[in-house]
C-alpha cells in the first residue's frame, strides 16, 4: 500500500492511497460472505455459492463497490495511524482508480489538529481580585437564614408585595379553557414576578376570596404568543413573620450560643467562598493569557459542525418545551439572534484554542493520565451531575465518550499544573496560596450546605459559579419558594426558572 499526505493547510490534509489488489482480499471476503446469505441461487445452499456465480448473479461492479465500500474505512484507519495523523471529524473520500484485479486508488481530505508551537512558559503571574467580606454580604446571609425560619400568619387584609397568597389560576383562550393553564391552592409570593407577566399588579389588593382578570402571553405550547385572559382568584393572605435577631435565634438556626458567633461563621464561610472564586479568576486569566499568547489555527469545520450541533440541539430542547425561537429569545432577552451566534461562534473558537493549547503543552511535557485521576474527575462530574461514580462511567461508555474524557482529564490536569507555577496576587499584592485553594472540609452541622462544590485534587481552580454560603434551615409553615411555585404552575403561562430553556444543555 501506498501513500502520501499533502498539507491543504495548517488544520486540513489530503492523504492519497494506493490499494494493491491482494491487500482487499479480506474485503473481498466479508463481502462475498455477507452477499451469500441474501442471495439465493437454485442448486446452492445459502452460503454455499461460489464467489464467480455471485458476480454474475448480481454483477461484478455492485460486487466491487461493495468491496470499496468495506475496504476504505480500513485503509483510511489504517493510514491514519501509521502515520500518527490527529484527525478532526469524517474525511471526504472521493474514489479516483478503480481497476478490476489491479489497483484501487482514493484520496481522503480531513481536517486535523494544528501544529501548535508552545512559548516558554516561565514567570507565569496573574491577578486577582481581593478576598473582602462586607458586613452588608453578612446581613444578607442572616437574612436568608432568618426567611428560612420565618412564619406564615393569615391575615384580614388586601395582600401586599412580600404577603405570600395561595391563589387559584384560571387561563383561557377564545373563550376555551386552556388545559395547561389552570392550577389551584398554589403558594406565591407577590411582588416576586417569578411566574407570569400581569399576575403581581392583578393580586395586589385582593383580598381572600377576591378575583382579578388579565392578560398575559402564552408562551409554550402551540398558541405561543398569543394573548390569553388569565383569572386569578386569592384564596388566603398570609404575611411572613421573621425571628428576631438575638441569641435564641442563634441557637434554634445554628450550633452557636451567641449571634456574634454565627455572623463571624458566616464571614469565615464567605471568605472561603470568595478565595474559591479567586481560584476561578486565576484559572481564567490563566488561559486568557495563553490564547494571547500563543497562535492557534481554527479548523473552520469544526466550528460549524459544533454550532450546527447546538443549533439542532436548542431546537429539539425549545421543541420538547413547547416553544420556538422567537419565544426563547424574548425571554432571555436576546434582541438579536445574529449578536448572539457571533458570541456561540467566539466561544467555541476560544474553547477550540484552549484544548489545541493545553494538548500541546500536555505532549511538551508529557502529561499521563493515571487511574487515580479519572476516578477522582469522574466522581466530581458524577456529583455535578446528581448521580453515582458507576451510572456517570457506564453513561461514559454506552455514549463512546470515553476518549475524549480522558483527553478532558488531561488537558484539566495540565492546566492545574500551570496554575501551580503561576505566581498569584490579589489587587493588594499579596501572594494567594494555591493550597487554600484545594477541597475543605468547613466544620459544623451547616457544612454540605454552606460549602461550593468540591474540585478535583489536581484542579485548585474550581467553578466561578459556586454559590454563596447559606446554612439550612425549616420549618413546618416554611413558605414554597419561587422553583416549587413554578412547577405547580400553569404550564402556557408560566415564565418563571422551571420554563426557561438553558443553552448550556445543547452543548455535546
Amino acid at each position: 500500500m501506498k501513500s502520501t499526505i499533502e498539507e491543504l493547510g495548517p488544520t486540513r490534509v489530503r492523504m492519497a492511497i494506493e490499494v494493491p489488489w491482494g491487500d482487499l482480499d479480506h474485503a473481498f471476503g466479508e463481502v462475498y460472505k455477507e452477499l451469500g446469505k441474501q442471495v439465493r441461487v437454485p442448486g446452492f445452499r445459502p452460503g454455499k455459492v461460489p464467489n464467480r456465480v455471485l458476480d454474475q448473479r448480481i454483477g461484478r461492479p455492485v460486487v466491487l463497490e461493495q468491496v470499496v465500500q468495506h475496504a476504505i474505512p480500513e485503509v483510511y484507519s489504517e493510514v491514519v495511524r501509521e502515520n500518527q495523523v490527529r484527525v478532526l471529524g469524517q474525511p471526504d473520500i472521493e474514489v479516483t482508480r478503480l481497476d478490476d484485479n489491479d489497483t484501487l486508488a482514493f484520496t481522503a481530505e480531513v481536517d486535523v489538529a494544528p501544529k501548535v508551537e508552545v512559548p516558554a512558559l516561565d514567570g507565569l503571574a496573574v491577578t486577582v481580585d481581593d478576598v473582602e467580606v462586607t458586613d452588608e454580604e453578612i446581613d444578607a446571609q442572616i437574612t436568608v437564614m432568618r426567611e428560612r425560619f420565618g412564619m406564615l400568619t393569615g391575615v384580614e387584609r388586601p395582600a401586599e408585595d412580600g404577603d405570600f397568597v395561595s391563589i387559584d389560576l384560571e387561563a383561557t383562550l377564545d373563550g376555551q379553557v386552556l388545559e395547561d393553564g389552570s392550577t389551584t391552592g398554589m403558594s406565591y409570593e407577590v411582588g416576586t414576578g417569578s411566574l407570569m407577566a400581569g399576575l403581581d399588579d392583578a393580586v395586589r389588593g385582593l383580598s381572600a376570596d377576591g378575583s382579578a382578570t388579565f392578560t398575559t402571553a402564552l408562551l409554550q405550547g402551540p398558541d405561543a404568543g398569543r394573548e390569553a385572559e388569565v383569572t386569578v382568584t386569592v384564596r388566603s393572605v398570609k404575611t411572613k413573620e421573621l425571628p428576631e435577631l438575638d441569641d435564641e435565634f442563634a441557637q434554634t438556626a445554628s450550633e452557636f450560643d451567641t449571634l456574634e458567633e454565627l455572623r463571624e461563621d458566616v464571614r469565615t464561610r464567605l471568605a472561603r467562598t470568595k478565595v474559591l472564586q479567586q481560584g476561578a479568576q486565576a484559572r481564567d486569566k490563566l488561559v486568557e493569557h495563553l490564547l494571547e499568547a500563543v497562535e492557534v489555527p481554527i479548523p473552520e469545520n469544526l466550528v460549524e459542525r459544533e454550532m450546527q450541533f447546538r443549533e439542532q440541539a436548542m431546537s429539539r430542547e425549545l421543541q420538547q418545551a413547547g416553544m420556538d425561537w422567537d419565544s426563547y429569545l424574548s425571554m432571555a432577552g436576546i434582541e438579536d439572534k445574529d449578536a448572539h451566534d457571533a458570541d456561540q461562534r467566539k466561544n467555541i473558537e476560544e474553547a477550540v484554542r484552549t484544548q489545541f493549547i493545553l494538548d500541546a503543552i500536555a505532549d511538551e511535557r508529557e502529561v499521563a493520565v493515571d487511574n487515580e485521576d479519572l476516578s477522582a474527575q469522574i466522581m466530581a462530574q458524577a456529583q455535578r451531575s446528581r448521580m453515582s461514580p458507576e451510572q456517570y462511567a457506564q453513561q461514559l461508555q454506552q455514549g463512546g465518550n470515553i476518549a475524549e474524557f480522558v483527553a478532558d482529564v488531561r488537558r484539566t490536569k495540565t492546566l492545574a499544573q500551570l496554575l501551580e507555577q503561576t505566581t498569584i496576587t490579589d489587587a493588594s499584592g499579596n501572594v494567594v496560596d494555591l493550597e487554600a485553594l484545594r477541597p475543605k472540609t468547613v466544620p459544623g452541622p451547616t457544612a454540605d450546605a454552606a460549602d461550593a462544590p468540591a474540585e478535583d485534587a489536581d484542579a485548585p481552580a474550581v467553578d466561578d459559579d459556586a454559590d454563596a454560603p447559606a446554612v439550612a434551615g425549616s420549618d413546618a409553615e416554611a413558605t414554597t419558594d419561587a422553583t416549587t411555585a413554578a412547577a405547580e404552575a400553569p404550564a402556557a403561562v408560566v415564565t418563571g426558572s422551571e420554563a426557561a430553556v438553558d443553552e448550556d444543555v445543547a452543548k455535546g
